[in-house]
């Protein structure tokens, strides 16, 4: 506590120590710094920053939508009013055996603060404000509520290890997967019917995705990264796949052109997942890390959800009473009503994509029975071009896309079906669609290193390590080539939804998402349930993936909060990126196709035809169609442009926000963090001496 003025010193008991002047740059932003040379250490070895003032004491809480009382902070400890002294050192010494280590001190010491055990307040030399250019230690393992306040994960009901029980855990798990069910099932809603598959062909493969990412799943948590993150098909790779369908060579198929192009897919999956691998357990990933920060994830991320508007509103505007009502409801639930609880969950937050498609559906239905959509002498059966009544013509196209009885995916699945490998034929294997693939698969790791670092802080007791991050990847690599093997269409990764799962339903258990990985795969086997969700009309699908993108784009976008977001560096390189993600791809889609041109392929999916009139035209093809491919994907511009800038751009790591992830020598010596990521069954001994791979 600083004691340069006697008259302003604030009193030890009730008063807070005086706040470090924020520079000219943090008055002008409003930026809560949350780095050591701004911080006090409390006995607990946890990171309080200065308190705010008398008026604004109370901190709020973002998803209750109220107030939270906090009490007077003493240097930097939440005092507990009801406990004497002697209490307060068991309960402090209780939580540390529990985790194994006295941290307080170490901690503390480790970030350059001063240590108050209890006694009576010592004077405090004013801390120094660190300089633009010099590097600060980043002290985010523990989480960072928007006020500037650090508590060890509070807000959670249950952290990563709690076991609460069997009933809970099987109702969290439910709750986890039933709040992701539009990232599990909607991909092959979209591919499936590009490749002329029929609608059993799609329930087949959402049998396949539900049985894959179960299995993906189990074994990203027991032997990946540990984390409580889902494993699916991600739409990272829906833009390439859907390059790789549109393919000129796949225009002129006669016959199943459904079971030709999945195999040509499951080839470039495979060696793709293969590459994702390497990458992983070669311990390359580990040096990778350093040219992956917030500034590079953010656009990349957010350029995939943003990259797929060609496709979301014209496919609702086919029927725009039921598409715009779906997205109306979601929006309404996830957003006005999020602060409704039923008993003691927020119903409408957590599940606002399954109740918007309920209640939709339920509303086309009764319109289809009603007759609202059928008219005399009209089939829907029959093909457009073979309609001779005006009158049908005219209705053909509202009758096709919002009747709910169109699709007889349900009625003809059969009840119990084993998705097993290789089930559409042999992969097939081009070096030319691999090779996309593989860049593709970057794109996924940097993807799935966001997630990783933004669910550790609020699960875990600290980041993973370098080697534990690329033990996942390594995995999500392995995973991908279960997906191939499988028929999935696209590769298996960390789904970027699960931090806003975790942060919404406040489930960190990996037990609760193993139970409902198990029970995932039991659904996969019931062939009615891959019928059911194939049968859901295309407007209703579309309208709930322009609400999953946009989620995207914004969670993308929201690993800037570790970084410096006011930033004139950073708002140019995200702008930047974001503007060449759209403009890059727009000229090599648009290069070539005159405005009166016929194309055989539906307008949203033109964006993907490009390796057929691309600018790059050598007398190399395949080197044509890997950089007319690669450089029409939004995703891939966005990542080159912001790791070139965000790398050679002079900045701070406070700055830039670089990810702090946990030494290996450090975590080790922590009891709770190698809890947390150990392999089990004592799988880690065995590859112990593998050092960049791990704790």
């Amino acid at each position: 506590m600083s004691s340069s003025d006697p008259k302003t010193r604030p009193k030890p008991v009730t008063r807070p120590p005086a706040p470090v002047p924020p520079s000219s740059w943090a008055k002008r932003t409003g930026f809560k710094p949350k780095f050591s040379g701004e911080t006090n250490a409390s006995d607990s070895g946890q990171i309080a920053l200065p308190p705010r003032s008398r008026e604004n004491e109370n901190q709020p809480d973002l998803e209750a939508g109220r107030a939270r009382p906090v009490p007077p902070v003493v240097n930097g400890e939440q005092p507990v009013s009801e406990k004497g002294p002697a209490e307060k050192d068991q309960s402090v010494k209780k939580r540390r055996e529990a985790d194994g280590t006295n941290k307080g001190s170490s901690a503390a010491a480790a970030n350059g603060h001063t240590v108050n055990n209890g006694a009576a307040p010592q004077p405090q030399q004013p801390t120094r404000r660190p300089s633009r250019n010099e590097d600060v230690v980043d002290v985010l393992p523990q989480n960072v509520d928007d006020e500037g306040f650090v508590g060890r994960h509070s807000h959670m009901k249950y952290e990563l290890r709690d076991t609460p029980g069997l009933v809970p855990i099987g109702l969290y798990g439910f709750q986890h997967y039933l709040s992701m069910l539009g990232s599990l099932i909607l991909i092959p809603l979209v591919i499936v019917p590009a490749m002329g598959g029929t609608y059993e062909d799609t329930a087949n493969v959402v049998s396949t995705v539900l049985f894959v990412s179960g299995v993906t799943t189990l074994l990203h948590s027991f032997f990946g990264s540990r984390l409580p993150l889902i494993q699916g098909s991600s739409f990272v790779f829906l833009a390439p796949a859907l390059a790789i369908i549109n393919s000129p060579e796949f225009r002129g198929l006669n016959g199943n052109n459904f079971k030709h192009i999945m195999k040509e897919l499951q080839g470039a999956i495979i060696i793709a997942s293969a590459f994702q691998a390497l990458l992983g357990y070669s311990g390359l990933m580990s040096l990778f890390l350093r040219l992956i920060n917030p500034v590079v994830v953010a656009p990349t991320v957010a350029a995939v959800g943003i990259s797929f508007y060609s496709y979301g509103f014209p496919q609702v505007g086919n029927c725009l009473e039921i598409g715009a009502v779906q997205i109306l409801l979601v929006i309404i639930f996830s957003l006005y009503l999020r602060k409704i609880s039923v008993l003691g969950h927020r119903i409408f937050l957590i599940y606002a994509v399954p109740l918007g498609l309920v209640i939709t559906w339920a509303a086309a239905f009764l319109l289809t029975e009603a007759g609202a959509y059928s008219h005399k002498g009209c089939d829907t059966n029959i093909p457009s071009s073979n309609i001779v009544s005006e009158h049908c013509r005219k209705h053909v196209s509202r009758m096709k896309h919002c009747r709910v009885d169109t699709s007889h995916a349900f009625k003809s699945s059969p009840w119990f079906r084993f998705p097993y490998p290789l089930q559409w034929g042999t992969p097939v294997f081009h070096w030319k669609m691999a090779i996309v693939m593989c860049v593709v698969s970057i794109i996924a790791s940097v993807d799935s290193v966001g997630s990783y670092h933004a669910s550790s802080l609020l699960v875990s007791s600290r980041p993973p390590t370098p080697g534990v991050v690329s033990r996942g990847i390594g995995l999500e690599g392995l995973s991908s080539i279960l997906a191939g093997l499988w028929g999935t269409g696209t590769g298996s990764t960390t789904l970027t939804e699960n931090v806003h799962t975790i942060a919404v339903t406040k489930m960190g258990s990996r037990r609760a998402v193993e139970l409902g990985a198990c029970v995932l795969i039991v659904l996969s086997l019931v062939g009615k349930v891959g019928g059911f969700i194939a049968s859901i009309p295309e407007v209703m699908v579309a309208a709930l993936l322009c609400f999953m993108w946009a989620m995207l784009a914004a969670l993308g976008l929201s690993n800037l909060r570790y970084s410096e977001a006011g930033s004139s560096r950073n708002i140019i390189i995200v702008g930047l990126s974001l503007f060449f993600s759209l403009s890059i791809p727009a000229y090599f889609q648009q290069y070539g196709i005159s405005p009166n041109s016929n194309l055989s392929v539906p307008s949203y999916f033109q964006p993907y035809i490009v390796t057929s009139h691309g600018p790059f035209r050598t007398k190399y093809e395949g080197v044509n169609y890997i950089m007319n491919t690669l450089l029409s994907l939004h995703m891939v511009i966005a990542f080159i442009v912001a790791v070139i800038l965000d790398n050679t751009v002079p900045g701070s790591r406070q700055e830039r926000g670089v990810y702090v992830w946990s030494e290996s020598e450090a975590a080790r010596r922590e009891p709770a963090v190698v809890k947390d990521y150990e392999l089990p069954f004592r799988v880690g001994r065995i590859f112990r001496w593998v050092k960049w791979v791990g704790l």
